[in-house]
């Protein structure tokens, strides 16, 4: 689940700000996805600020809310999966094992942040449609920007793996002025996160939309693709089987290429998965 205030894939927002428009809080969504046999949804329709509504505990956006109660982050949801139109309704609780207070910046000028709020985490989910439900690991982060982020980036991966103790994290980022920066973080069950020397880089094979793929692997060992679960013209998620920061381990990795979402093609497609409704 990803929660977006101003969009950054929206080409409503983009076109709004082409015309020196676009308040954030007018182009919101819940992005769900649920991958399994027989069970792989995506729902992430786009909605005005008429039915958005938030505070410091509280996010509404339409028929869903997320809200956080100092302990728990909730979400009840009821969207609509696209291409193929099917209801996506449920419940999700996710309980931090502990919290972080530091966030990095991602670019020299510091306009876009990253914040791993909550490295390692427990997750409860119960869903109506389809007939699901049930707990396991979890993730939480945030990402805020004071601007495009195809301006300042080229492309970045990025994965999170559950290691015996805690987590580890890979940012890996090139700019739009051809500088690199890659983030590896040790984060401890309690909460502790250490900055480590990142692992060499290894490239993945591409998917069917040729989106590349690259990670940092322990010296000695290689990852490899366990399963796509997003292949897209501009966004790759996946799952690796790695050797990361000293163990064996499953992570969920993500590629995301701004060259290629930069493409007008690119953005007249974008609505046949990013609907946008009024209410």
């Amino acid at each position: 689940m990803i929660a977006f205030i101003g969009s950054v894939f929206s080409p409503y927002y983009y076109h709004a700000r082409q015309r020196g428009q676009g308040e954030p809080t007018g182009y919101c969504a819940f992005n769900i996805a649920l991958h399994g046999p027989g069970s792989t949804r995506w729902a992430m329709t786009e909605r005005s600020g008429r039915v958005v509504a938030r505070n410091q505990a509280e996010l509404v956006i339409g028929p869903s809310a997320l809200a956080f109660d100092g302990s728990a982050l909730s979400l009840e949801f009821d969207e609509v999966a696209v291409p193929w139109p099917r209801r996506l309704r449920g419940r999700l609780r996710l309980l931090p094992t502990a919290m972080t207070s530091r966030d990095l910046a991602l670019d020299a000028a510091g306009q876009h942040r990253w914040w791993p709020i909550a490295p390692s985490a427990r997750i409860e989910v119960e869903l109506t449609q389809p007939a699901l439900r049930w707990h396991g690991q979890a993730y939480w982060d945030m990402n805020a920007g004071s601007g495009p982020l195809e301006d300042s980036f080229r492309h970045w991966h990025w994965s999170r793996a559950e290691l015996p103790e805690g987590a580890g994290i890979l940012y890996d980022v090139t700019r739009r002025d051809g500088s690199s920066q890659c983030v590896a973080l040790r984060c401890a069950p309690a909460g502790e996160v250490e900055e480590v020397a990142a692992p060499p880089a290894q490239q993945l094979p591409p998917g069917l939309w040729r989106v590349a793929r690259g990670t940092r692997v322990d010296p000695g060992h290689r990852a490899r693709v366990r399963q796509t679960l997003v292949d897209a013209p501009f966004y790759a998620r996946s799952v690796l089987a790695t050797h990361v920061l000293g163990a064996p381990a499953l992570a969920v990795h993500e590629s995301l290429d701004l060259e290629r979402f930069r493409q007008p093609w690119v953005r007249l497609l974008l609505p046949f998965r990013m609907p946008r409704r009024a209410g």
